[in-house]
């Protein structure tokens, strides 16, 4: 598995999470003021990593993409 394969299920769970939580929070699920905190934070910090990863694959995707451009024009 390509690492890029890796990060983008871990994407789709991250997100499937984020879901789960906005449901439970829109439903009136939490308790109390702690929990409902508690859940936005885990909502906050997996927004935080969904956003480091979308980094991570674009660097990733600009790298391979200026090394093909690389190599086409050193072919030359």
């Amino acid at each position: 598995m390509y690492i890029t394969d890796f990060l983008n299920k871990y994407k789709r769970d991250l997100n499937n999470r984020i879901d789960d939580i906005s449901i439970s929070l829109t439903s009136g699920s939490a308790s109390d003021i702690g929990q409902y905190k508690a859940m936005v934070g885990e909502i906050q910090g997996l927004t935080y990593a969904l956003e480091h990863i979308q980094t991570l694959l674009k660097k990733v995707d600009d790298d391979s993409n200026s090394t093909k451009i690389r190599s086409s024009t050193e072919e030359r």
